[in-house]
């Protein structure tokens, strides 16, 4: 259970992260809504996968998660380049997340 906690939470971080951008500077406030949601939500589900994946896996699964699915995210719906070199890069991080899994 803690494992999907920690995969669910690791996506609301993509969640926040893009709304967070969106928000500009917290002036707009649908995006400052999703936020504030996706945060709590985020930080939550990463407290309880915590509770049975060790700190150091959890949160690098957490961040890798999160920081390939906001980039993803960038790059498809954003207009922000999508080079071959990033894309693998992307690739070879989600790889290192798969990776964590399986050594745990």
């Amino acid at each position: 259970m803690g494992w999907i906690a920690l995969v669910l939470s690791g996506m609301l971080e993509a969640v926040w992260a893009t709304a967070l951008g969106k928000s500009e500077g917290f002036s707009r406030s649908l995006p400052s809504c999703i936020f504030a949601l996706a945060l709590v939500l985020s930080m939550s589900g990463l407290a309880f996968a915590l509770r049975t994946v060790p700190v150091s896996t959890g949160y690098a699964v957490w961040v890798g998660i999160g920081a390939a699915l906001t980039a993803a995210y960038a790059m498809l719906f954003d207009g922000e380049p999508a080079g071959t070199v990033k894309i693998l890069l992307l690739l070879g991080l989600i790889a290192c997340v798969a990776g964590l899994k399986l050594t745990h």
